[in-house]
């Protein structure tokens, strides 16, 4: 790989941990504002909604710019929303709910990330070769995995009573830093994790592409993003690509939430805990990544299709599991000179997840990469990533919606995750026989690495 690839992975990196961490942080600090259980649902709903409303503008204005310059500035807008948050004290007008600022405050984040996404993964079709795309892939997606496991872990430290009380204990003399609670101090530390990337994103090269505003006319880009749309759902293989990322984002997103509701009621986890199994989730798809960026050529991504129906099955196993699972007891563990008991019905319920985690990595990776080149080739990069967030966040608005109102219901666990698992594989099936029904249609292998000339002809 190229060096910038490196300084690209490093900053995507910190800002990914300083994501997840936050979304713990924001959680934490909704319980302490004693708002309502179907609100916590609604942090993330508020953060991707950027994703779809602003689909046709960042783009757009990703490929107006040098990408790293566009990253620098989306990571600021995301530290303004963290300092909104941790002032929400302030920020609250009179008679409005302080956990509404909280969800305004994560907003801002969220429109950060969207207008983030275009450039980070636009700019490894601008440095890379299609030949590189899939180990790139999983490269990103490794590095984005292991900052999701280590933000989670680390959210869910900050908020935890030992952490938390030394960080309130450190003060500052003749500095009143107003940070009275533990998702305070937590929001604190985790803004110098995105000055981190911020710095970072200054040291990304230039990849010489030339970029330019297409047009300020709003009218012609949304017209731009609409034609754009098309294209990509047209495309026999960028269809089928779309359709298993846009499935793959929301019902990971829907995930997040599902695990830790279930560790609270079937294995009596406390929020710092659960976390813990988010990071398992994510080491399985580190590990899945990894396996397919040495094992999947783009050649060969649409033939692991199977896998995303069988990780629906898997989850579906969750509904039934719970502490009586399992043998009785506990494993013991040598930590620091003192024996750690872990729970065996934790260690199944690690395993569970782990595997879910794997199938997920091993079949998003290559697809992601399969959906990247054909936008590369048919619209331009920065376009290109911007259709794939307006769909893939659309998919996690109307699934983070259906479990909202699903546990507005009272709906069980168990039930929410059964449903959850047979739609999963439902609609992963129904992608497999699209694609199946396309390649009888004729070989789909010429729309991989298209030469330039084809990419043109395409375009038109």
């Amino acid at each position: 790989m190229k060096p910038g690839f490196y300084t690209i992975m490093a900053a995507q990196f910190f800002s990914s941990l300083a994501d997840n961490a936050l979304l713990v942080a924001a959680i934490a600090l909704l319980l302490q504002l004693s708002g309502p259980a179907w609100m916590v649902p609604m942090l993330k709903f508020v953060f991707v909604i950027s994703y779809v409303l602003l689909a046709a503008w960042v783009g757009a204005f990703a490929d107006s710019m040098a990408k790293g310059r566009v990253m620098f500035v989306t990571n600021t807008i995301k530290l303004g929303g963290c300092v909104l948050m941790l002032f929400y004290v302030f920020a609250t007008p009179p008679g409005v709910p302080a956990f509404v600022t909280v969800l305004v405050a994560y907003a801002v984040v969220g429109f950060g990330a969207a207008a983030y996404s275009p450039a980070k993964y636009g700019i490894l079709t601008e440095l890379l070769p299609p030949s590189q795309l899939v180990a790139a892939n999983g490269w990103i997606e490794g590095t984005t995995v292991g900052s999701i496991i280590l933000g989670t872990v680390l959210g869910g430290a900050l908020v935890s009573g030992t952490v938390s009380t030394r960080l309130l204990a450190f003060d500052m003399p003749m500095v009143e830093t107003f940070v009275d609670s533990a998702p305070e101090a937590a929001i604190l530390v985790i803004m110098i994790f995105y000055a981190v990337a911020a710095i970072f994103n200054l040291y990304i090269p230039d990849t010489g592409v030339d970029h330019r505003i297409p047009s300020r006319n709003v009218a012609f880009l949304i017209r731009e993003f609409s034609h754009c749309v098309g294209l990509l759902w047209r495309d026999k293989l960028g269809q089928v690509s779309l359709a298993t990322t846009t499935l793959f984002w929301g019902a990971g997103a829907t995930l997040q939430f599902i695990v830790l509701k279930w560790a609270e009621v079937a294995l009596d986890m406390s929020l710092s805990q659960a976390a813990i199994l988010q990071a398992v989730v994510a080491v399985g798809i580190a590990v899945g990544a990894v396996v397919a960026a040495s094992k999947v050529t783009l050649r060969q991504a649409a033939s692991i299709l199977p896998v995303g129906i069988a990780m629906g099955f898997i989850v579906m196993v969750l509904a039934f599991y719970d502490r009586s699972s399992g043998p009785h007891g506990a494993f013991e563990l040598a930590w620091s000179g003192q024996a750690l008991l872990i729970p065996w019905y934790v260690l199944g319920a690690c395993a569970l997840l782990m595997i879910v985690g794997g199938l997920a990595g091993f079949f998003v990776v290559p697809m992601n990469a399969l959906l990247q080149h054909r936008g590369h080739v048919l619209m331009g990069a920065g376009h290109s990533i911007a259709v794939q967030n307006f769909n893939e966040n659309l998919s996690i608005l109307a699934m983070l919606a259906g479990y909202a109102v699903m546990i507005r219901a009272n709906l069980s666990i168990s039930v929410v995750i059964l449903v959850f698992g047979a739609f999963v594989s439902g609609s992963m099936a129904l992608v497999l026989l699209r694609h199946r029904r396309n390649l009888a249609r004729g070989d789909l292998l010429h729309l991989i690495a298209a030469d330039d000339k084809h990419a043109h002809a395409e375009k038109h």
